[in-house]
This record gives C-alpha cells, sequence and structure tokens, in this order.
C-alpha cells in the first residue's frame, strides 16, 4: 500500500467496519470518564494513585497482563504480549498541578474547564475507552495491541516514562506508536524537537546586608547572568527557543545571598543549535565568574529531536482519518513522548481528540461537542494499523 487512494480506500473501508460503533461512546461518556481521570491528582513523579486507578480499569474493561511497573507506567495487551508485531497506543497520565491543586470542574456552554482536564486527562479517557470497545471486538493474530499509560512526560520527567516502556515492550517490536493527547485535534506531531534543561546554581560567602555591603552576592550575580541570557538572538529557522522558568535563592531578606539557581529550557528543531546555544551560555557564566562568585551548570534533562517524514503510511492515514471527520490536518512538530519513540527509530505520530486551550492554567478547557469525532478518528487510525499488520502489509521501511 503506497498511494493516498489506497490509504483513503482502507480509512473508507475502516469506516463502515465500525460503523455500527461510531457513537458507541457519546461527548458526555468520553467526558465523564475524563473528569474521572482528573480527579485523581498526579503530579510528575508521583503519578501512583492515578496508575492504580488505569490499572484497575485496564481490568475491568478487559486487557490482559495489565501490570504497573517502578515508574507507574501501566500496561495492557490486547493479542498476545510476546507477539513479534506490536502497535503501541499511549497517553501521558501524570499532570503538572501539585497534588494540593484544586480540581474542581465546570461547564460553561460547550466547554468544560478544570485543572489537566484536556492534557491530559482526555487522553487517558480515550485510550481506556478504545482499550474497553476493542477488547470487546477485536481478535488478532498477526499482532498485538499494548495500550499504556505512561508517567513522566511533563517537566523534569523526562520522557522517562515512555523511555523505560519502550524498552519494556522492546524496541525491535514496535511496529507503530500512536500517541495520544486530549486537546491536539485536527493536529498531527510528526517530528520531536530537541529540548535540554540546564540549572545553573550560583554560589558567594554572603553577609549582613548593612555592614557586608559591596561583598558579591549570589542572587546579584545570577540576575546578571540572566539579564544577558534574555538577550541572546535565536535563529528563526530552525525555530530555536530557550526559557528560564525557575529562579530561587536567598534565605532573608537582609542576607546576602550565598545561593540561588535558576532553571533554563532550550529547544530547536536542530538539535545542532542546542549545543551552539549552551556554549553561549557557558561562555556568559565564565564571563561573570570570579573568586568570590562560582557558578556550576548541570544539565537536569534531555529530550531527543526525532523525525518521521510526511509521506510515511502512518502520517497519512491519521490525515485521511481526521478528513473523515471534516478536518484537514495540520502537520506539526513538538516536544510530547513520541520524541523518544522516533529517537529510537520507531514511526510515531501525535494525535488529539479535542480543541480546547490555557493548558497548564488552572481554568485549562476542553470543547465537548468534538470528543465523539476525536474519538471516531482515532477508532479509525488504529484499527487501520492493526489491519495493515493483520494482513502482514504494514511496510518495514525506515522512519524517514
Amino acid at each position: 500500500m503506497n498511494s493516498k487512494k489506497q490509504y483513503k480506500l482502507l480509512i473508507n473501508t475502516m469506516s463502515q467496519r465500525w460503523q455500527p460503533y461510531q457513537t458507541y461512546y457519546t461527548n458526555k461518556d468520553i467526558a465523564q470518564q475524563a473528569i474521572q481521570i482528573q480527579q485523581i491528582p498526579a503530579p510528575t513523579f508521583e503519578e501512583e494513585l492515578r496508575a492504580n486507578y488505569i490499572e484497575s480499569m485496564f481490568t475491568t474493561y478487559g486487557l490482559q497482563h495489565v501490570e504497573q511497573d517502578e515508574l507507574h507506567n501501566v500496561y495492557g495487551w490486547l493479542g498476545q504480549k510476546d507477539h513479534e508485531h506490536v502497535v503501541l497506543v499511549s497517553a501521558h497520565h501524570d499532570t503538572v498541578f501539585p497534588k494540593e491543586t484544586n480540581l474542581d470542574t465546570h461547564q460553561e456552554g460547550s466547554r468544560l474547564y478544570g485543572p489537566g482536564i484536556g492534557d491530559n486527562s482526555l487522553g487517558v479517557a480515550a485510550l481506556l475507552l478504545l482499550a474497553q470497545l476493542l477488547s470487546k471486538t477485536l481478535q488478532l493474530k498477526k499482532c498485538a495491541i499494548c495500550f499504556l499509560a505512561n508517567s513522566r512526560e511533563e517537566g523534569l520527567g523526562n520522557l522517562d516514562g515512555i523511555r523505560l516502556a519502550a524498552d519494556t515492550i522492546g524496541i525491535q517490536r514496535i511496529r507503530a506508536g500512536v500517541v495520544i493527547e486530549g486537546m491536539a485535534l485536527g493536529r498531527i506531531y510528526h517530528g520531536g524537537i530537541a529540548v535540554r534543561r540546564l540549572e545553573i546554581n550560583a554560589y558567594a560567602e554572603g553577609g549582613h546586608s548593612w555592614t557586608s555591603f559591596g561583598k558579591s552576592s549570589a542572587i546579584h550575580g545570577l540576575a546578571n547572568i540572566i539579564c544577558k541570557l534574555t538577550c541572546i538572538a535565536v535563529p528563526e529557522t530552525p525555530r530555536t527557543t530557550y526559557n528560564i522558568g525557575l529562579i530561587s535563592g536567598g534565605h532573608s531578606i537582609n542576607s546576602i545571598a550565598t545561593e540561588a539557581s535558576c532553571k533554563v529550557d532550550l529547544r530547536s528543531a536542530d538539535p545542532k543549535q542546542i549545543d551552539i546555544l549552551e556554549e553561549h551560555i557557558q561562555k556568559i557564566v565564565e564571563q561573570h565568574t570570579c573568586s568570590d562568585l562560582q557558578f556550576q551548570i548541570q544539565k537536569i534533562g534531555e529530550r531527543p529531536a526525532g523525525y518521521l517524514s510526511d509521506k510515511h503510511i502512518l502520517v497519512e492515514l491519521a490525515k485521511k482519518s481526521l478528513q473523515a471527520i471534516g478536518i484537514n490536518a495540520v502537520l506539526e512538530q513538538g516536544s510530547t513522548d513520541a520524541n523518544m519513540l522516533l529517537a529510537k527509530q520507531i514511526p510515531a505520530i501525535v494525535i488529539g481528540i479535542s480543541y480546547g486551550g490555557n493548558s497548564h492554567r488552572l481554568d485549562e478547557f476542553i470543547e465537548i461537542p468534538y470528543l465523539q469525532q476525536g474519538f471516531w478518528q482515532m477508532l479509525l487510525l488504529v484499527s487501520s494499523i492493526v489491519e495493515l499488520l493483520e494482513q502482514q502489509e504494514w511496510p518495514t521501511t525506515p522512519i524517514n
């Protein structure tokens, strides 16, 4: 299968086959499942409570070999767990919000509001409901599906959840990866940008703000470096960005700070630009270092880059699945769990279930009227991949 006409024909075939299930879940069903997940706090590195719920639901919904690993990734299988051909369908279940966050939800018109409702409670809800439907309807012989709710996607999680999961399943067995995000409907992420996180620590002797006035301050020194960092010019093409997202230091208002630190996020479509940017930061830090003001730069995170050709069958099937619900796809690059899969040469994309906004804010929201359509395009995509594997027609060519 190597033509757009054939891809469209396959999606049409899947549409006819699954027609009785097109409205199997209502918008309300999907929204309620998302709320159930959203109500369980799951900050990155503290995902156990939510993982336990997902594990119980995987079992209830009929998956086999359900288990949870030490990072609170949750696995559920349809088909033989040891099959040599595996389709990985995943959604991260961690959130940026601390445990003490008020997780109340409310609806205003077509929008459902709540911290983490779209990123990524809705993605996990779609994963669970897809697992429930397929476990009732599919008999697999030539492949298996691994449904994965993975941890540590957000912040400093460093994609450790999907990294461990891919190694646990076996990189050589994963024929395709479909990563589900709640608020990316209409977008197909087929490229993973490079990301590096740095922590800059400043150290000084410090002292009393009056009697030791004039001595080096870790906060003052770090502030000078931050000012210089914000003046770094980066290329528009390939797109390259940086952000100083966290600053801390000092212990009282009337003390010259002995320690201070900041965390810096570097991103680029070209990994080489990350190295250039880090070298620039190193030079700035060296220029501000003196006998009574020392600095240390530490790498605290790295997300590898990867790219799937926009001509790959996985991208084409995703485009046709969106066209089946009347949406023309927008191809994107970003920083998601797919980065890790692509870096390991596994064909992978990210798709969404609905539109939404205010990601990572307390007033995050999703659009309820699109949930059923978003679920349908996901079902068409995953079932098409499975059909090709069952017919032994899935390509083995490189991802590029």
